[in-house]
């Protein structure tokens, strides 16, 4: 068994009675990476990630962490240890100040001092609430709290973290903290499995994705892959002239699959299959031509494009 997966299953199953929320998943994670895991809801997201933290008992299959079986039995409560799970619906103690409720869990994980207090001062830094730190959790904004939530889930120094929906309800700028922090715990070390509605996070965030359909796994991939693989080359062209003259050329070239108008704007977006000598070439044609261009630039669709085509895949 390879060493340097952070998290390998085998024949991953969770059977609800007549339900079958997570099917026969095989599921890879390198250590080090983040790992984004998408797809709807119901999909079983939620499940697979109770699984990988010990919260929910498999049905059948099996799991690796860093190479040692994961089991729900006291055989091996050190692994269990180094875990940390953040579900989406985590309560806070709203009559407990943000120290007060750190130290708590920090107690719980048998941290001793000197080194627990520590470890408070440290993950309090990272989350940004050193200053809150005697303030009741109840007069936190959803965004504070949610990563007093994430303190809690490190306190212990786990080696995985899984994180179930993290930004759920969240503004942008909260978000951007969020994003910052995971950076940070990666650029650590840490190995962080996630899961989001909030595909642009995950496209920011992640090294590697999973997509997650009527409990099966049906792509894990790295990101750059998934990329080079499903994500068209775009061209948005704008121009001077009359949009029937731009469009008259773009179908004289072979290469150029079809286009759509951007409204409002006297611009095209162009699906192209040609690579960068040919993106050229057609520039060249264009402008030989007398189109007034005023914009040419490439684009790349993103992850949610690639994901609600991918899913049009799946069940057409």
């Amino acid at each position: 068994m390879s060493q340097q997966l952070a998290i390998a299953t085998y024949g991953l199953t969770k059977r609800f009675e007549r339900h079958i929320a997570v099917n026969d998943i095989d599921l890879q994670v390198k250590s080090g990476e983040v790992y984004g895991l998408i797809g709807p809801n119901g999909a079983g997201k939620t499940t697979l990630i109770r699984m990988l933290a010990a919260a929910e008992e498999p049905t059948k299959g099996e799991i690796y962490i860093n190479g040692d079986r994961l089991l729900r039995d006291d055989s091996n409560p050190h692994l269990k240890q180094r875990l940390g799970y953040l579900p989406d619906d985590f309560p806070l103690y709203d009559d407990l100040t943000v120290w007060d409720y750190l130290d708590y869990f920090a107690r719980l994980y048998r941290l001793k001092q000197p080194h627990r207090q520590r470890r408070i001062y440290e993950v309090l830094e990272l989350v940004q609430l050193g200053n809150k730190r005697k303030s009741i959790i109840s007069t936190l904004s959803r965004g504070m709290k949610q990563r007093l939530s994430l303190a809690r889930t490190i306190i212990h120094e786990p080696i995985l973290l899984l994180l179930d929906e993290p930004v759920s309800g969240l503004d942008p700028i909260a978000r951007m903290q969020f994003r910052q922090i995971i950076k940070i715990l990666q650029e650590a070390g840490m190995t962080i499995l996630i899961s989001s509605h909030v595909l642009s996070d995950l496209a920011e965030l992640c090294t590697s994705v999973g997509i997650m359909e009527l409990g099966f796994l049906v792509e894990s991939t790295s990101l750059a892959e998934l990329y080079c693989r499903l994500s068209r080359q775009q061209i948005v062209m704008a121009t001077l002239g009359e949009l029937d003259s731009l469009q008259r050329e773009l179908g004289k070239n072979p290469l150029v699959n079809e286009w759509e108008i951007i409204p409002g704007k006297n611009s095209l977006k162009v699906s192209f299959a040609g690579g960068e000598t040919e993106i050229a070439q057609l520039l060249r044609s264009l402008i030989q031509a007398e189109i007034p261009l005023t914009e040419f630039h490439c684009i790349q669709e993103d992850l949610e494009t690639i994901f609600l085509k991918l899913g049009y895949q799946q069940a057409s």
